[in-house]
């Protein structure tokens, strides 16, 4: 059996699909590959995304708006708290089921609506640089953007969309109890979405921020917070690679983080897509002896912790 060792896993969208049904397949599939290292003898906390979940939410909350002007806009810190809860309910239920059918019954699951704090002085607040929501034409966007205040521009010539800031995380408000709860033998599910930004205010207020933080930099932190020894990127390829989809590509099974920094500063890696990741692995690795990340497939976990796939990255 592979040493026991404290995990935080950060699963990619293909993990969670992109409908309700979808998603109450794929959560299924997710469980097995989860409940796997559980039954290895590890302790697993995981983290998610919600990219098409939350969007759905603001979208939903936007026509409930035009159908009862009452009702006023929903703020993003909001419909990412409701994406949290629901990706959640999935999540546990297939855990627990997962585990129960494998006569695994001393593992409590449960979902923790996370907070995560960033600053207010980050500079992606004056550059909002992420989509979200439902395309609309440019009389639309600008309508939008005069009864919200929220910006708005084209996105890559298919529509107008509202854009929001995208700032680091520098603190997991609630990782103490997700600790506490690990610690006592439960699987916890957090950082849902990279978590609720919030920034703090006076008298110790957390007030939610119009912002996304990016799933793979809010499991790092957490990854950081919990004392974990491994840090799992759950993404759509088994191996990293450079010259991704030329004739020479070439996958990479290790990396240290001076090899990523010189891939990075030659553009190897896609913004937005398998950058975040490295990076995150990078600081990852970098915060402690001995720590290390992989980034791999899914259903690829098993065997990446085992060394036999994926790419770690390691000081």
């Amino acid at each position: 059996m592979e040493k026991t060792r404290r995990i935080v896993i950060a699963l990619g969208g293909n993990a969670l699909g992109h409908t309700l049904p979808e998603q109450a397949a794929a959560v299924k599939v997710t469980a097995r590959a989860v409940v796997d290292l559980i039954e290895d003898g590890h302790q697993v906390v995981v983290a998610h995304g919600n990219g098409p979940q939350v969007g759905i939410i603001n979208n939903a909350m936007g026509a409930l708006q035009k159908e009862d002007p009452h009702q006023g806009f929903t703020p993003l810190s909001v419909c990412g708290a409701m994406s949290q809860a629901y990706i959640g309910y999935d999540l546990q239920n297939a855990f627990r089921e997962e585990l129960l059918d494998r006569g695994i019954c001393n593992i409590p699951v449960c979902t923790i609506v996370t907070q995560v704090e960033v600053d207010p002085a980050d500079p992606a607040f004056e550059n909002p640089a992420k989509p979200i929501g439902k395309f609309m034409t440019e009389e639309e966007a600008r309508t939008y953007a005069a009864q919200t205040g929220y910006p708005v521009r084209e996105d890559a010539g298919r529509g107008w969309r509202r854009y929001v800031a995208s700032p680091k995380p520098k603190h997991i408000i609630e990782a103490g109890a997700v600790r506490h709860l690990m610690e006592d033998g439960h699987l916890i599910i957090c950082c849902g979405g990279g978590g609720i930004p919030v920034y703090r205010t006076e008298k110790n207020h957390l007030k939610g921020a119009a912002a996304v933080i990016d799933k793979d930099f809010a499991s790092e932190l957490l990854a950081e917070q919990l004392e974990a020894d491994l840090l799992i990127i759950l993404t759509a390829v088994e191996k990293v690679a450079v010259n991704f989809r030329k004739e020479n590509e070439r996958q990479l099974s290790s990396l240290t983080p001076a090899e990523a920094r010189s891939y990075i500063a030659e553009g190897q890696f896609a913004p937005g897509s398998m950058l975040p990741k490295v990076e995150a692995a990078v600081k990852f690795a970098e915060s402690k002896p001995g720590r290390q990340a992989l980034i791999t497939l899914l259903e690829k976990a098993r065997d990446g912790i085992a060394g036999r796939t994926g790419t770690v990255i390691h000081a």
